[in-house]
């Protein structure tokens, strides 16, 4: 497990290199607001997070019966702590968007537009 990156995963980084040549700026992983999001506009309180689909408990209950009881822990913390910072943020006058990784495999071109729009209110 002390392999698996946190921060600067190579979804994030083809998200980041998307943003720059679409010319829109941005900050990594802010600190200053709860959840630190992977991508965030302070100005604008716009804020995307990137999420792998394992780790943030995406289609947990297909997966659910197999895990180990630390697994099943381990993600269902996560996902309490995801819904926390949500509404710490909202709270705040933020706008939240989430993208999935699969999501971003699946259909790059697509997620990159709506993550690109959210930021730039088009």
């Amino acid at each position: 497990m002390s392999r698996v990156r946190g921060t600067n995963t190579s979804v994030e980084k083809k998200v980041f290199s998307y943003l720059k040549k679409k010319g829109v700026y941005f900050q990594r992983h802010y600190r200053k607001s709860p959840g630190s999001p992977d991508i965030a506009i302070p100005k604008r309180k716009l804020c995307v997070f990137i999420d792998g689909d394992f780790w943030h408990g995406r289609r947990i209950k297909r997966t659910y019966r197999k895990l180990t009881p630390f697994w099943k822990d381990k993600i269902l913390t996560n996902i309490k702590r995801d819904k926390r910072n949500k509404r710490k943020l909202r709270r705040l006058g933020w706008k939240v968007m989430r993208v999935w990784e699969s999501d971003l495999k699946k259909n790059t071109e697509k997620t990159l537009e709506k993550v690109v729009d959210f930021l730039t209110d088009k």
